[in-house]
């Protein structure tokens, strides 16, 4: 690293080491600039297009070869197919070698050293690629494999100490505190590594959690979302700790952060809170059938901050956890999966009730959904003014498969049934008699009372 004057300013101190940077640099390209060099680069650029002559040669025989292979784990057939994507520069890399050796035993070093640069700036570039394909993230391996790219070119290049020194001289001093670029990027590259590790980490044991039966859907959520919560918060304080953060500075901040709760994070922490308590008391699981309000429908997943809910429709509602903390919900799966319903109807006076009692118990179980093992009952409820009323009540046990459209299949049951037997469903009738048929002529009505007339 260049040392900074003593007593420069820092502006001064950023533009000197820039120019000593570009002076660097001039030299570079002005030793650049000879015969023999462009010689090198047209040997590079013939044997990048014969790599990629031999990939497009191999890269579908590998494919073909990849679809046979039956019984493969996943893992291995995807490192296969990240090898496939980079044959060109798997084989440019293994023939500049191959040329590099070749040339260093018939000729001088220094009639390769571009070319040694070029295969170590390939090599290193294949290796980076390679190794980010294991961060998921898309924007987060991004993010690495740019950035590595570039530090790599710099420090290949011997442009390393320069670089460095440019990115500390810019810098901001907050209190007893200096904030340079250098020192950000540092943190950053360093937070992205741990999250990648603990995104990692917290991917393969939620999948050993999950298949782990002993735990009940709840608690499998539970210790996914503790699991994570504490990896990403270990990286984050991990990361600020290597780069020289003083935490002594975050009591501030905390207190900060506390107002700001009080004031406008309310909504966040209550459902915050209630998710934890749902999945600790277990009063909802995935899987669960629920009615909140007029939403029905099954439970996809619980988050940190709602519940996710899909109805028979297709819609997916985004409840907040706080509502089904305080507001009355109806589980039709909680303790088991047997769910009874109700369903009226009237037949005329002169049907018998025995037999229409009967009749409605055959139809209901000629429903397939309705349970033979809790047989259905019907009843009397009352006398109403146009037909006699009944209830008909039968169990089913797959609440899942939607409840309107097994009332709607009983309902037709019924119908058929009593069209069968010759009960009739009787509508309601309203009669309308006039008592007095002949009225006298107005003008021997009756005058009402008070007329004067």
């Amino acid at each position: 690293m260049i040392p900074a004057q003593v007593g420069q300013a820092p502006l001064d101190t950023l533009q000197s080491t820039a120019l000593e940077a570009l002076a660097q640099a001039e030299s570079f390209f002005t030793t650049f600039v000879r015969p023999w060099n462009f010689y090198q680069i047209g040997i590079a650029l013939t044997l990048f297009l014969i790599a990629h002559l031999i990939a497009q040669v191999v890269s579908p025989r590998m494919r073909e070869w990849m679809r046979s292979r039956e019984g493969w784990p996943t893992w291995r057939l995807r490192m296969l197919l990240v090898l496939q994507r980079r044959l060109r520069m798997i084989f440019f890399v293994i023939l500049i070698w191959h040329v590099i050796g070749i040339m260093q035993q018939v000729t001088w070093p220094s009639r390769s050293y571009l070319l040694i640069v070029i295969a170590k700036l390939a090599s290193a570039w294949l290796g980076i690629a390679l190794g980010t394909r294991l961060i998921r993230n898309p924007a987060l391996r991004s993010l690495l494999r740019y950035g590595a790219w570039i530090w790599v070119t710099i420090w290949i290049l011997g442009l390393s100490e320069e670089t460095v020194a440019v990115l500390d001289n810019v810098a901001i001093e907050l209190g007893e505190s200096r904030l340079s670029v250098w020192l950000i990027l540092q943190g950053l590259l360093v937070l992205a590594v741990l999250v990648a590790l603990a995104r990692f980490v917290s991917g393969t044991s939620a999948a050993s959690i999950r298949r782990n039966g002993n735990l009940s859907p709840s608690m499998q959520v539970l210790a996914v979302k503790f699991l994570q919560v504490s990896l990403y918060g270990a990286a984050f304080f991990v990361a600020l700790k290597l780069v020289g953060v003083d935490f002594t500075g975050l009591a501030f901040l905390s207190g900060a952060i506390g107002v700001g709760l009080g004031f406008g994070l309310q909504k966040v922490v209550s459902n915050l809170v209630s998710g934890i308590i749902i999945l600790l008391d277990k009063s909802v699981k995935p899987g669960d059938v629920i009615s909140l309000n007029d939403t029905f429908g099954w439970i996809n997943a619980l988050g940190a901050r709602y519940v996710s809910i899909t109805t028979r429709d297709g819609k997916e509602y985004l409840i907040p956890n706080e509502d089904l903390i305080t507001g009355q919900v109806v589980n039709w799966s909680h303790s088991n999966e047997f769910v009874r319903l109700d369903i009226f109807f009237g037949t005329s006076y002169g049907d018998d009730p025995h037999l229409v009692r009967r009749i409605a118990v055959e139809a209901a179980l000629s429903v397939t959904r309705v349970l033979s093992d809790r047989p259905p009952v019907c009843h009397i409820v009352g006398f109403g003014d146009s037909s006699v009323d009944y209830i008909l009540r039968f169990w089913i046990s797959d609440p899942t498969g939607g409840l309107t459209n097994i009332r709607g299949n009983v309902y037709l049951a019924l119908w058929d049934a009593f069209k069968a037997n010759g009960i009739s469903i009787p509508f309601p009738q309203r009669e309308v008699r006039v008592v007095n048929e002949t009225l006298p002529p107005m003008a021997d009505r009756p005058s009402p009372p008070g007329d004067g007339t």
